[in-house]
């Protein structure tokens, strides 16, 4: 899938349809969410591509109407962490799980979020703490 400078992909979880978004942050935009993932062959690509969705969908959300603190991003995280929650099983399906380096490069993800929109302080545990993986 061929994308514009600044568009991502993002997953509407309720349809399982790709819709575009804008996103405008340059580390983001230059960033390949899930990066130790993609690529191996041991994670489903279909699966991969909707946990980077959920990542630019979060940058989307952020940007759109940007929290006003850490416990505001807090929220916004732990919806996030959810839906790679409701992914597990899909992955145990596939033969597959979100297992350490899926984890670890999760967490990395959603940490790389919160630094690049400002928010240094970001715990990485708090970011995820709705994660059962």
């Amino acid at each position: 899938m061929s994308r514009s400078p600044g568009c991502s992909a993002v997953l509407s979880v309720a349809s399982g349809s790709i819709a575009p978004v804008r996103i405008t942050n340059a580390q983001v935009v230059g960033h390949t969410f899930l990066d130790g993932m993609v690529g191996d062959g041991y994670y489903p690509e279909h699966l991969v591509a909707r946990g980077q969705a959920i990542l630019r969908r979060l940058c989307a959300r952020i940007e759109a109407d940007p929290p006003a603190d850490l416990a505001a991003l807090y929220v916004l995280t732990n919806t996030a962490t959810k839906l790679f929650n409701d992914l597990q099983d899909e992955f145990f399906e596939a033969d597959s799980e979100i297992e350490t380096v899926a984890r670890e490069a999760i967490a990395a993800d959603f940490y790389f979020v919160a630094q690049s929109y400002g928010f240094e302080d970001a715990d990485h545990e708090e970011l995820v703490a709705e994660r059962d993986w």
